[in-house]
């Protein structure tokens, strides 16, 4: 059996509505308290990890919503700002979104299987947001590719952001412009139109949305009603896309 003090703290333990007012006891009472609060959870450790998965699940509950009231003041600029790329079945059941840097690690790491993913289902739209926060060379890489998609449309937007994606090497001005020639593109039209207001204003409003999405990192996506910070699996991303389609 509890000692009546231990019982005491379990009781206010489980609901903090219960816990007693320390101040209204003398210095030995207290002193008396907060041994038995100590030697009970000594004796009963299972209760700490109780204590914490509760407060991890109401830490996860507040974050979930705090994501959801985000989504809907800027469903607008996620989903339908009028410049962002827009690939995958454009009248797709599911919408992906795609915060993204072409000098992220993990986002080349999530490349493949992205597009696994995409082309494998079929129901998909998929967004990109160029999101560059990782140095000169990720906002180089985006004002490139930006400028191509202005200039020649989303199709070859597309195929220069899968040759980023996949390039091993440093993004320097050379190698845009080798890559702008092997894509048979004029090389200084596109770079004349990096610096434009356009592609100015495009990354301006994406860090500015990314700010209000709390976006810190990436890749950040979003998936349905979920927002996933960081690599995300394929086979994870399966199972989210199937519970976006259960819940409706």
């Amino acid at each position: 059996m509890l000692k009546p003090l231990a019982f005491v703290a379990a009781i206010a333990l489980a609901s903090p509505l219960a816990a007693l007012d320390l101040s209204s006891m003398s210095d030995d009472e207290r002193a008396a308290f907060r041994s038995e609060v100590r030697a009970y959870l000594l004796d009963n450790p299972e209760v700490l990890m109780e204590a914490i998965g509760v407060l991890e699940q109401r830490q996860a509950e507040m974050a979930a919503a705090g994501d959801q009231q985000m989504l809907v003041d800027n469903a607008e600029a996620l989903f339908d700002d009028g410049f962002s790329f827009v690939g995958g079945n454009p009248d797709g059941d599911i919408t992906i979104v795609e915060f993204m840097d072409y000098r992220c690690g993990y986002c080349k790491k999530a490349f493949p299987e992205v597009e696994e993913l995409i082309n494998a289902d079929g129901n998909i739209r998929f967004i990109v947001k160029e999101y560059p926060i990782l140095g000169d060379q990720s906002v180089l890489a985006a004002r490139f590719a930006i400028a191509v998609k202005n200039l020649h449309g989303t199709e070859v937007y597309k195929d220069l952001h899968d040759t980023l994606m996949t390039m091993k090497t440093d993004i320097t001005p050379e190698a845009l412009v080798r890559l702008a020639e092997s894509f048979a593109l004029d090389a200084d039209e596109i770079v004349a139109k990096m610096d434009s207001d356009d592609v100015t204003r495009e990354i301006r409003e994406t860090a500015l949305l990314g700010q209000r999405m709390q976006v810190t990192g990436t890749p950040t996506f979003i998936i349905g009603s979920e927002v996933l910070r960081g690599y995300v699996p394929l086979s994870a991303m399966e199972e989210i896309v199937a519970k976006a389609r259960q819940d409706g």
